[in-house]
């Protein structure tokens, strides 16, 4: 079943790659036999099911997490559950993708309000009183 991101982007299940090795962490001697921490591996600068336009927005926003092979990583060891550890990764693997794809608004100017500019004046002649009134005057010198 392919990994759905959003409305334009799909990958198909024969481009992850899965590696399971032993996890650490609590478990006792199950952690030492079992392997169910899950590597998640998956091109993302040569794959052919994405457009060029959204390989390039992936490498942009996620160019530190891709690997010199051109491969997103992701890791999962939360759970002793080998099959979890797998959901977890692709959901992990989802969310960083659906993220990375959403545009981000550009922020809009906005003038100062007329009220912040008055409140800040007020506010400096308030504080240049109360220094002219602690200055010593000429008559005590």
């Amino acid at each position: 079943m392919p990994v759905r991101i959003n409305d334009e982007v799909e990958i198909p299940d024969d481009a992850l790659t899965f590696t399971a090795s032993r996890s650490g962490g609590p478990g006792g001697q199950h952690v030492n036999k079992t392997s169910s921490r899950v590597t998640l591996r998956v091109d993302i600068v040569h794959a052919p099911y994405l457009s060029p336009e959204v390989r390039r927005r992936l490498a942009s926003v996620l160019g530190a997490r891709i690997g010199a092979d051109g491969t997103l990583r992701v890791v999962s060891q939360a759970s002793r559950s080998q099959f979890a550890n797998k959901r977890t990764a692709i959901e992990r693997l989802t969310e960083l993708l659906a993220d990375a794809l959403t545009p981000v608004a550009p922020r809009v100017d906005t003038r100062v309000p007329f009220r912040s500019k008055a409140d800040r004046l007020k506010l400096k002649k308030r504080r240049s009183a109360v220094k002219r009134l602690r200055r010593p005057d000429d008559d005590d010198l």
